[in-house]
């Protein structure tokens, strides 16, 4: 018989800090790239703009993806 599986409340918060962290680093990598490309090719804010925007899209497709990803490990472990 195996014994029963309870997921440690560790693990839990981590994975809950991992969903929130992702969000704010894509959306601060964004920002930089479109920074450092305004300044290089003087066309600013637009492009500063644009790379908010890519990674604030990419921090929400990060979390689905973990979100997703979670969801499949809790209904292994039932």
């Amino acid at each position: 018989m195996a014994p029963d599986h309870q997921p440690s409340p560790w693990k839990g918060a981590a994975d809950v800090a991992q969903v929130g962290l992702t969000l704010v680093v894509a959306t601060v990598i964004g920002l930089g790239a479109g920074y450092y490309a305004d300044r290089w090719l003087g066309t600013a804010p637009w492009l500063m703009l644009v790379g908010l925007g890519l990674g604030i899209a990419a921090g929400f497709v990060n979390i689905f993806r973990a979100v997703q990803r979670l969801g499949q490990d809790r209904d292994d472990v039932d």
